[in-house]
């Protein structure tokens, strides 16, 4: 499981600041505000994410990914749990896919591999499996919402 301790913080920051959020750093051992999941799992309180050295990267980006797709009006009240409907948990998931490759070091397909393994479950048996074959109306939500430009014939689309 790729960690934040694996990859360069600021990067992570970087790409969490691009899209109006902050990422707050907390010392290792030390509990983690917003985990809905429990520690090392990320944490969201409003336009603030929280994690630690041993946090898994999916678990930021997917956390991070949440705030991005939540309407700005819901965004500043969100604490611990993020999610609003099926719809927005799959859009958040695809958007947790998309955002790796923007992560140097990371990449789409050591998110969907760690994915896998943390335990995310898809009804085609694999993360990557779904985001290839079955993740439409994922991509239709976030561009239906500006969150994602979807070329002509593309799987993944590039962040709005």
């Amino acid at each position: 499981m790729l960690t934040l301790a694996d990859i360069d913080w600021n990067d992570a920051a970087a790409l969490l600041e691009r899209h109006g959020l902050a990422l707050k750093r907390i010392v290792d051992g030390v509990a983690i505000p917003g985990s809905y999941w429990g520690e090392p799992e990320a944490g969201v309180i409003g336009t603030a994410v929280y994690a630690r050295g041993d946090t898994p990267v999916h678990s930021l980006l997917h956390e991070a990914s949440h705030l991005i797709v939540a309407p700005a009006e819901r965004r500043a009240a969100i604490h611990t749990d993020a999610s609003d409907s099926q719809a927005e948990e799959d859009a958040t998931c695809y958007l947790q896919i998309v955002l790796a490759d923007e992560l140097p070091g990371v990449g789409s397909a050591r998110c969907m591999d760690d994915m896998d393994a943390w335990g995310y479950t898809f009804r085609l048996g694999s993360t990557r499996a779904w985001f290839e074959r079955d993740a439409e109306d994922a991509r239709a939500w976030l561009a239906a919402r500006g969150l994602l430009q979807v070329a002509r014939g593309s799987q993944s689309g590039e962040v709005a």
